[in-house]
């Protein structure tokens, strides 16, 4: 998210480096804890961050039945994890970064064998800004096929431009109409997540970690968030989405969000890679809330960080980028 608040503290900054581990299975209990080993020990509370509060009492989220509209193409065909094919795709190993914040987490997921490669505090939390806007655009567009409502061009428009151009005026009037937390909270339930929790009335203030990350990404990967009528349609989004980290690109309520994990990866993967980061620089502890997040026919990939905000937006698409062409193999 573009958005940012008043610079009132200094945050120290720390020099880190991540050990990656090969775990048996996405969907195996995650053990250990603190600083190099995935942790199935409940996320400590982190620093949130602050977008527009939702100020309209929620509404019910469907759209007018007038002037139809329809995905612009019929959605992909979701393709289910398969256990017969190789990992094409990871690489266990160190990911050695001279960090210098005071959060990095990561995790990624082989979309075939369901193994798991993650920094050891992928279990911590930390705001997810504009990256649960994908949430919020598919919980909308599921809830309106599933009760037969027609998505008007408005609606599909701030749909996209939430995921296009990380608009935050379009993903609040979403959240609205779905109901505001209980949208977060179907979130949750609906992907299985472990480490997540809402924050009263700001959706950007949810708390998540690495590991769930990867579940919301998978959630929307494989349907289940958007449904067989507009998945295609929302992937199709995240692989449209504009702008740079340049001051130009960056409005207060709006801003480019095409860098990060996609710069890391080969450029036969770029440009088909599905992504959604999230970004505000906060007052209250003068540090950026950056995360990265992408999906690819093989892989799901999510970074979190929190870092001065004198380091800047590009530090950390920066580090997301490098988290990614160190965690893929060289072509």
């Amino acid at each position: 998210m573009p958005r940012r608040t008043p610079f009132t503290a200094t945050t120290t900054a720390l020099g880190v480096m991540v050990l990656a581990v090969l775990i048996p299975s996405a969907a195996s209990a995650l053990t250990g804890s603190e600083a190099n080993v995935v942790s199935a020990v409940p996320a400590q509370t982190q620093p949130v961050a602050s977008p527009e509060p939702a100020s309209a009492t929620p509404e019910p989220a469907t759209a007018s039945p007038s002037s139809a509209a329809t995905p612009s193409a019929s959605p992909k065909a979701t393709r289910p994890v398969s256990n017969s094919r190789p990992s094409r795709s990871l690489v266990a190993g160190r990911v050695n970064l001279d960090f210098k914040g005071d959060y990095i987490g990561w995790a990624m997921l082989d979309r075939h064998t369901g193994e798991v490669v993650a920094a050891r505090n992928a279990n911590q939390t930390s705001s997810t800004e504009s990256m649960i806007k994908i949430w919020l655009v598919s919980d909308f567009l599921r809830r309106a096929a599933e009760s037969g409502q027609t998505v008007t061009p408005d609606w599909l428009a701030k749909a996209s431009d939430a995921i296009r151009h990380s608009d935050d005026r379009a993903a609040q009037a979403l959240y609205v109409a779905n109901g505001s937390d209980e949208s977060v909270h179907r979130m949750i339930s609906m992907c299985g997540m472990t480490d997540t929790s809402a924050y009263p009335s700001w959706w950007s203030r949810t708390q998540m970690s690495p590991r769930d990350a990867l579940k919301l990404a998978s959630c929307v990967a494989d349907g289940t968030a958007a449904g067989a009528k507009w998945t295609g349609w929302v992937l199709s989004e995240m692989q449209q989405v504009e702008g740079s980290t340049a001051a130009a690109d960056q409005q207060a309520t709006r801003g480019g969000g095409r860098w990060g994990i996609i710069d890391g990866v080969p450029s036969t993967v770029a440009h088909t890679l599905a992504i959604k980061n999230g970004w505000t620089a906060i007052g209250a502890d003068s540090s950026w809330h950056l995360n990265c997040l992408a999906i690819s026919d093989d892989w799901i990939m999510s970074v979190m960080t929190r870092y001065p905000v004198e380091n800047g937006l590009q530090y950390g698409a920066d580090v997301c980028a490098s988290v990614a062409g160190q965690l893929l193999p060289r072509a």
